[in-house]
């Protein structure tokens, strides 16, 4: 989920909130809530750091955090290859260089071109690196978005490849929830909040404005306005280029959480692009512009299934947008799904997934408008990112990863289709007794859900197995294997059992099983989770004794309904960064922004729905609920730690055991660094341990 900005506040009518005593616990940064939250955080310390498995659980996460023989995740920028690395010597982190050639050594020799910790000491301020846009084709001056504390919003800064530092009298963008992206070499194209209150809803920009080097953010002239009453998650500019010489402008324009209005930028202005609303553009190559289509689209007498990646001729969009020509270039088979896509200077490079298994491919354009396609000779059973692509040349690096076998970072050579293994991660615990299933659960209206399941090889079928069940089921997210150290650590090691269910509302059967959960539909997903656990219990894998849940996000609402709705299916619930309050979602940070997922309190018949399913508003006397760990953050300026801090709360006044913590840095994750992600992810299995070990 990608989301907005901090608020508290006087409920607008028709909010749903008449009573709620705990309203005051959304003012963020107010004295009275952070000194709840510091209350709340000694108790919960107070439990989880004195246990005895804790300080051993820390050193454990926090070596595997800071290890320095990580594999350095390449970016191509001006031909070598960059990469943002954090370790025990650069808590906040560095972003460096080195050439392919050096790229390719056990030992590259780097070259530090900003240093976050010096920055954020020199300027008192907690820096996290948010990424950069370098200026196409030279790449020698960069946009550096730069976050403090975590939080969404960002400031920007000019920065010059060449002397290693921020360019004088650059562009220098205050903080704000912006977007920004290059039109010439002395002016780009900005969305953020130009004058007060000009925002969506969901705190998200609207107008799109040209800042023209040396001017300031007042004489920036307008190019583009949406609407305060639009939905999603703001307009934002977007330049594509490929290596034939070809650049293309675009604007986007959410209209509500999965559709968007595109634009290309000419001479005349920005004109409306004849895609689909469920259109998300996705790349440039040979001169051809490239659209992800979340829905079946029919034009000219063809008809291009959802899921599809299609191509239009820029020149042709140019000069008529809004009559399109689009025609194929992959479409996906009835357990199949899109999940990546990158472009070289003259090819793709795609990512699918077939029934949750990855596949990597090389399109190449043919001259009659067609496609050919290579596959590439990766590991089959495997999870496959890709990291990134030179659009200056045929190079490419993915990774390949599983849950016992640790990452390998391959080097594609999208001309030939050859890969070749560059860097593989040393194993961070023992897999050696492990086995890894993938099975099925019946849900109630008779859907297959796929699961995973990781386990010791000697397994015994007693229900006596401590078990974590893990669940996203929302927003197109695929959840797919992955090499988790630390839990691999800290659980597996000790015995314990790990389940991944690929319910509905996720990607990995396309769109399709995503908006299988919309909305009103969204019990389908809450029920898809409950099966997995009851397929876990009835092939006495475990018992709600030794069953525990964990999920963020939209995951920490999952975990919250699944707390709420069964109770007594678990003895562990992590709750971590979730919504929980969904009459109100719609008034706390980006809340507004997801409506097409989750319904809006505005339409009778969703509002029904939401307060059916809202686990804040179903928290109810008398019930035996187990003891939750709730976790949130004050930086997270997306979902928010409104709905934790509340769901707390009303715990404590229904006198039920709860535990509740806040990192005060971090945005919407588990903290601002390594150290404390690894904390926090200590707080989490010492939980864990004490609830399903014991």
């Amino acid at each position: 989920m990608l989301l907005a900005t901090a608020t508290a506040a006087t409920p607008p009518a028709g909010s749903a909130v008449a009573g709620d005593p705990y309203l005051w616990l959304e003012n963020v940064q107010g004295a009275r809530s952070m000194a709840w939250v510091r209350a709340e955080n000694a108790k919960t310390l107070r439990v989880l750091q004195n246990d005895p498995n804790f300080a051993g659980l820390y050193a454990s996460a926090l070596k595997i955090a800071e290890a320095t023989d990580r594999i350095p995740a390449p970016e191509f920028v001006a031909r070598d290859i960059y990469n943002f690395w954090q370790d025990a010597d650069h808590v906040r982190g560095i972003w460096r260089r080195t050439t392919p050639a050096s790229f390719a050594n056990a030992s590259p020799a780097w070259t530090t071109a900003l240093d976050l910790d010096a920055l954020a000491k020199s300027e008192n301020a907690n820096w996290v690196w948010k990424g950069s846009d370098c200026r196409w084709p030279d790449e020698t001056r960069c946009l550096l978005f730069l976050s403090d504390g975590g939080e969404d919003a960002i400031t920007v800064r000019e920065f010059d490849l060449r002397d290693n530092a921020f360019v004088p009298g650059g562009f220098a963008l205050p903080r704000s929830k912006q977007r920004a992206a290059w039109e010439s070499p002395d002016s780009v194209l900005l969305a953020r909040e130009w004058s007060p209150g000009e925002l969506t809803a969901s705190g998200y920009p609207f107008v799109v404005k040209r800042l023209v080097r040396g001017q300031p953010l007042a004489s920036a002239t307008e190019v583009f306005r949406g609407s305060k009453s639009d939905g999603g998650y703001g307009v934002s500019p977007l330049d594509l280029h490929d290596g034939a010489g070809h650049t293309a402008l675009l604007i986007s324009r959410p209209l509500s959480t999965f559709e968007a209005a595109s634009y290309i930028v000419t001479a005349q202005g920005p004109q409306r692009l004849g895609v689909p609303l469920e259109a998300q553009p996705a790349g440039l190559v040979a001169g051809r512009l490239l659209f992800i289509i979340q829905k079946e689209w029919s034009v000219d007498g063809s008809t291009f299934p959802q899921g599809s990646l299609v191509a239009v001729d820029l020149a042709a969009a140019t000069a008529d947008p809004a009559h399109l020509n689009p025609s194929l270039v992959y479409a996906p088979g009835p357990r199949e799904t899109l999940d990546g896509i990158a472009t070289t200077s003259s090819r793709l490079l795609l990512v699918t997934y077939e029934n949750v298994r990855g596949r990597g491919w090389i399109y190449t354009p043919l001259g009659d408008g067609g496609w050919s396609k290579q596959r590439l000779d990766l590991p089959d059973d495997s999870s496959i990112a890709v990291n990134d692509a030179d659009q200056h040349g045929e190079s490419a690096y993915v990774t390949t990863t599983s849950f016992l076998d640790p990452p390998t970072l391959w080097h594609v050579d999208a001309s030939t289709g050859t890969v070749a293994a560059v860097k593989v991660s040393p194993a961070r615990f023992d897999a050696s007794n492990d086995v890894v299933e993938q099975r099925e659960a019946i849900s109630s209206d008779g859907t297959r859900i796929p699961y995973f399941i990781v386990h010791p090889k000697n397994m015994k079928l007693d229900g006596k197995n401590p078990t974590l069940l893990y669940a996203y089921g929302g927003f197109d997210v695929s959840e797919t294997p992955s090499y988790n150290a630390i839990l691999g650590k800290l659980w597996l090691e000790r015995g314990g059992v790990y389940v991944l269910a690929n319910i509905r509302g996720g990607g990995e059967f396309g769109p399709a099983w995503h908006d299988a959960g919309l909305t009103t539909h969204r019990q389908r997903i809450y029920d898809d989770f409950a099966a997995v656990a009851h397929d876990l219990i009835a092939t006495k894998v475990t018992s709600p004794r030794r069953l525990g849940i964990q999920g963020g996000s939209n995951g920490g609402l999952l975990m919250g309904v699944e707390f709420t709705q069964h109770p007594e299916l678990w003895h562990a619930v992590d709750i971590q960064v979730p919504l929980l309050d969904m009459l109100r979602y719609e008034q706390i940070q980006a809340g507004a922004s997801w409506t097409g997922e989750y319904g809006s309190v505005a339409d009778p018949a969703q509002r029904a729905f939401l307060a059916s399913i809202s686990p804040y508003n179903n928290l109810k006397a008398g019930v035996a609920y187990p003891e939750p760990l709730i976790w949130t953050t004050t930086k997270d300026d997306r979902v928010g730690p409104q709905h934790a801090r509340k769901f707390a709360a009303k715990m404590a006044a229904l006198h039920d055991p709860y535990l509740f913590y806040e990192v005060t840095e971090g945005g919407h994750g588990a903290g601002a660094n390594l150290r404390e992600r690894a904390f926090t992810s200590a707080l989490e299995m010492t939980y864990l341990i004490r609830k399903l070990m014991y």
